[in-house]
């Protein structure tokens, strides 16, 4: 599926291409981005306290720019791309994010909805330019097509990886194993005969996942509550550091030697390679059966006897301790800074502005999620204790479950309750 001399004819003026070449530099550079993608956000959100929602508007407004300098762009360069690319990244980990968090949307859900919305836009692009190849990415419609489409890759690819830890509940360092195999097993696919282009956004699609979940294992602490991630402990900030630094130092090189460059109209819009029909239908029945023995791993994982996120029954027969108590070993100022934001809450449900109550309760929420590295490790009873209540608390405002806002009179209780056990 390359460019014809019809569709060219209809999409403009020619550039040459806008897309790199894809060699093992594009795919390294890739999963580094997709790193950055979900530990920046998560860094953004809970250690810098600044919430999912505003974090989202924020990187939407730096995603417009960034792309609008790409667009203006006559070839690929590698810096604009690559800024492109880790913008994207981290909007489109937001926009699912949202969805999870915020709107408790399920994840199963999220997934069908962006795959839909992949297909819709494959299928627009297909109309209108007769190719999907990233080779012809030659005019301003096709790569508008190209960046709309990374973009739902971004947020699909974290729906259907945070759905596959809740069926299955592995560790991200284990979890990282499926969509390794799974790259590798569309790139055998590739090489026996597969459709290139397909086989080039599956890929594309695998690594958010994959590098999400290094990501995790990189940044989650060592020792986390059953249920939780674990992982090296080097946090959200220093892994962002880490793999934005691996970025700069990749792109440097590329810009230097030009390795990934496809500077030709030659090259960027030669005539389709011959492809083999018979090995294309052949592999596509390796891409079926793939499908299948992925969700017969995934059916027979999430059978299997594993510790989740904790119920609410558990939360709820948490260790009960004494008004202060639970508290007791934690800095002053960052329980001060809870019960604060507790009050507030508290007292707009009182004075029925919902809007206020729910906005405090979710910057509880996240501050305390936030300072959960260093509070945890001070006192894990007194931390479970707190843990077990705040979850309450945020059920009765609909944040992190599926259940509608409960009554302010209900609020009001878990907050008391809450701020009775910080003392």
């Amino acid at each position: 599926m390359t460019t014809t001399t019809e569709a060219r004819a209809r999409s403009g003026r020619l550039m040459l291409n806008k897309v790199p070449e894809v060699t093992i530099w594009f795919w390294v550079i890739k999963i580094l981005c997709t790193t950055v993608g979900e530990s920046f956000a998560d860094w953004i959100n809970m250690k810098l306290g600044v919430g999912l929602v505003n974090t989202a508007w924020i990187f939407t407004a730096v995603f417009v720019v960034v792309l609008a300098v790409q667009l203006r762009l006559k070839r690929y360069v590698p810096f604009p791309y690559w800024l492109t690319v880790v913008v994207v990244s981290v909007t489109g980990t937001l926009y699912t994010d949202i969805l999870t968090d915020q709107l408790n949307v399920p994840l199963w859900i999220s997934s069908a909805v962006f795959s839909v919305l992949l297909a819709a836009v494959f299928g627009v692009w297909w109309a209108r330019e007769r190719t999907l190849s990233i080779h012809s990415v030659t005019t301003l419609p096709r790569e508008s097509f190209y960046w709309l489409a990374v973009l739902v890759t971004f947020a699909l690819g974290t729906a259907t990886g945070d759905w596959t830890l809740e069926l299955t509940g592995w560790s991200p360092g284990v979890s990282v194993l499926l969509p390794l195999g799974l790259i590798a097993a569309i790139t055998a696919l590739w090489k026996f005969g597969a459709n290139p282009v397909l086989s080039f956004w599956l890929a594309y699609i695998l690594t958010r996942p994959l590098g999400a979940n290094i990501g995790d294992w990189l940044a989650s602490p060592k020792v986390a509550q059953p249920g939780e991630p674990t992982g090296l402990d080097l946090g959200t900030f220093t892994t962002s550091l880490i793999f934005l630094g691996l970025i700069l130092a990749t792109v440097v090189y590329l810009t230097v030697t030009r390795s990934d460059v496809t500077e030709t109209h030659e090259a960027t819009h030669a005539a389709p390679a011959t492809s083999n029909p018979r090995k294309e239908h052949t592999a596509l029945v390796g891409f079926g059966l793939l499908a299948v023995a992925t969700a017969g791993l995934l059916v027979w994982a999430h059978g299997q006897p594993h510790v989740g996120p904790a119920s609410e029954e558990d939360n709820t027969s948490a260790v009960q301790m004494a008004p202060g108590q639970a508290v007791k070993k934690f800095p002053p100022a960052k329980v001060a800074a809870l019960k604060n934001l507790a009050s507030t809450s508290l007292k707009d449900a009182r004075s029925g502005n919902e809007t206020g109550a729910h906005a405090a309760a979710q910057k509880l929420r996240d501050l305390w999620d936030a300072d959960q590295a260093s509070l945890q490790p001070l006192d894990q009873t007194g931390w479970t204790s707190i843990d077990a209540q705040m979850d309450k608390m945020l059920k009765t405002f609909g944040i992190d479950h599926s259940n509608p806002p409960m009554s302010p009179a209900q609020q009001e209780k878990e907050l008391n309750a809450l701020l009775t056990d910080m003392g």
